[in-house]
């Protein structure tokens, strides 16, 4: 019976509450490229940072080469061969090629470090391995995600690995840069390295994978051949959702154009980016990590530059170089970071809800204490935010009434443009529906939003229209009523024929 060269069986991991992962599974053969997808949440993630040894589980075994591991630490799995390459490459950015490649086993002449070998070597050991030329003096920091991606592999391939892990490791490459990679993974594997790849990019881990596992909601739901597999089931066991009755919609008439971008670029991140929206609208954002859907929301609030393009707000052209240009124009923004982005925990409730409107309430330099509080008493009344009081301490509310003071403090700036940068998340479900119920209230008294987010259920549920990024571009325009939340995750895996709306729709 051929060993196994990694079996995670029964892994049970939980933060608090939450259960991160139910007695899940993951069995990698040997000879083989095996693909672990799921959404945001899934597990993903988690399971792999258990196999690191950065989490310990509850329950469940990690083996390696039919080995079960009675300590599971860094150290421990790497000195059995098994390694992973992160998507972010934890490579000093101030390191040279050649100390990145040999750090931790530098060669010596006598106590002096031989460092004319070491660029030697570091040049030849790339050029063999992929075919390309990289100067062992160049800083890690100077490199392209491609390279980096090429010294972190070839790091990997001097310890003579067993197994390598790949975490999203096309997220930050152009097309042709990963089609480089995946032949140099196809050809680790025929040389008998064992490959686990993670991704969310579904086209491409159905072409490149002998197998696929599938988790949810912290299981493993289904292991599955690629080939025997039509993409529209993968999606299907990944989502297993429906709309229900948490999303209550409000129908409201659609104004006029308040926010227009038209063909908005920034080099590297996002291009030719066209959209409109207008008041008593919820207009849906989404795509993957490395879509380009985050940088562009930031980009309208200023916290990213444009190398291009035009934005217009209420039919006039703008630049909107910082957050407080942003402001100025009434755009508000409500980051996904709240705890660090949209609050300032150690302060009060009313000092956060009047944060951005602090000018609105100054009489001579001073502000006029009676009308804030007049302010405040009828936000937390119109959000029904639960907390003892205007005075309490925001780190002392639940993360949902935190979210509330975050939208609190823009409807007190009375802005026109709410921009949500995944408004939901980490907050439960009664939280969640009083949130959709207020963009409802807002629309209605019409204002705009636009909201990104990565539970696609939401964007089917409360949005007039969706966008979907796939690779920095908008690929789709759908109406939620002529789409579903497989079609969307299809489309923004590069997989989907979703129909495409025309941006007058």
């Amino acid at each position: 019976m051929m060993v196994e060269p990694l079996a995670l069986r029964g892994i049970t991991k939980t933060f608090g509450a939450t259960r991160a992962l139910d007695d899940a599974n993951f069995v990698l053969r040997a000879g083989e490229i095996h693909g672990l997808i799921g959404q945001n949440g899934a597990g993903k993630s988690t399971i792999i940072k258990v196999l690191a040894g950065l989490y310990r589980p509850e329950a469940g075994t990690v083996a390696i080469g039919g080995k079960v591991l009675s300590h599971v630490t860094p150290r421990a799995v790497e000195a059995q061969g098994v390694h992973i390459i992160h998507q972010e490459p934890l490579l000093p950015p101030s390191f040279t090629v050649a100390e990145a490649l040999f750090l931790g086993r530098e060669p010596h002449l006598g106590p002096l470090l031989a460092l004319r070998r070491m660029r030697k070597e570091a040049e030849k050991i790339v050029s063999a391995q992929f075919d390309i030329s990289i100067s062992g003096n160049a800083l890690i920091g100077e490199l392209s995600a491609a390279q980096r991606q090429v010294v972190q592999i070839t790091r990997a391939l001097l310890l003579h690995p067993r197994v390598l892990v790949f975490d999203e490791p096309t997220a930050a490459l152009v097309r042709q840069e990963a089609n480089r990679l995946f032949g140099i993974i196809r050809r680790l594997r025929d040389e008998g390295t064992a490959i686990v790849y993670i991704s969310h990019y579904l086209e491409e881990v159905r072409d490149l994978c002998d197998r696929i596992t599938i988790l949810r909601s912290g299981r493993d739901v289904a292991t599955v051949d690629p080939s025997a597999t039509p993409m529209a089931e993968m999606v299907a066991l990944m989502t297993n959702r429906t709309i229900g009755d948490m999303f209550p919609k409000r129908q409201v008439s659609r104004g006029g154009a308040v926010l227009a971008v038209r063909s908005l670029r920034r080099a590297g991140f996002f291009e030719d980016v066209t959209f409109s929206l207008h008041g008593g609208e919820i207009l849906g954002l989404t795509g993957l990590l490395g879509s380009g859907a985050k940088e562009v929301l930031q980009a309208l609030f200023g916290l990213g530059r444009v190398d291009g393009g035009e934005i217009a707000v209420r039919g006039q052209a703008v630049t909107i170089p910082s957050p407080g240009h942003a402001v100025a124009r009434r755009l508000g923004l409500v980051p996904e970071d709240r705890r660090h982005q949209g609050i300032a925990l150690d302060i009060s409730v009313r000092e956060n809800a009047t944060l951005a409107s602090l000018r609105k309430l100054t009489r001579f330099g001073l502000v006029d204490a009676r009308r804030e509080r007049q302010r405040v008493a009828s936000l937390i009344q119109r959000l029904g935010i639960k907390t003892p009081g205007p005075e309490t301490r925001t780190r002392d509310l639940s993360g949902g009434n935190q979210q509330k003071v975050v939208l609190a403090k823009w409807l007190s700036a009375q802005s026109d443009v709410y921009i949500l940068d995944e408004p939901t998340v980490a907050v439960d479900v009664a939280a969640k529906v009083e949130i959709y119920r207020l963009l409802g209230d807002l629309t209605a008294r019409g204002s705009a939003i636009l909201i990104l987010s990565s539970d696609l259920m939401e964007l089917c549920g409360i949005c007039d229209r969706i966008l979907v990024m796939y690779r920095g571009r908008i690929t789709r325009r759908v109406l939620p009523q002529e789409t579903t939340a497989n079609d969307i995750l299809a489309a923004a895996t590069g997989a989907g024929t979703s129909r495409d709306r025309p941006e007058a729709a």
